[in-house]
């Protein structure tokens, strides 16, 4: 699979270096997160919109909001996000078309 990804970035090992380190930090958010009641998790979304309306770029809440949605999934559907399946988010939510 990360042949695949490598691929898609032209072999660039400084994105897939990058996108790595955005799916460690939305990992180390897992436990702050699994802390949240629901009502807190859903509040999340009027806070990131706070928060962008303050003038945060999408990139700037980025990791806490890929981290939520990870959360929510678990609650609500029981499945939890493979680090692979963030890193695809990550890549569309940087502008990035499938293939």
């Amino acid at each position: 699979m990360i042949t695949r990804v490598k691929e898609l970035f032209n072999d660039s090992s400084k994105d897939l270096k990058k996108l790595q380190k955005q799916v460690s930090q939305v990992n180390k958010l897992e436990s702050k997160y699994e802390k949240f009641s629901d009502e807190e998790l859903r509040g999340m979304k009027d806070h990131f919109i706070e928060l962008l309306g303050q003038g945060k770029a999408l990139e700037d809440i980025s990791i806490d909001a890929f981290a939520v949605v990870r959360e929510a999934a678990k609650r609500v559907l029981g499945l939890r996000h493979y680090d692979v399946q963030l890193i695809g988010g990550f890549v569309l939510n940087e502008g990035a078309s499938p293939r």
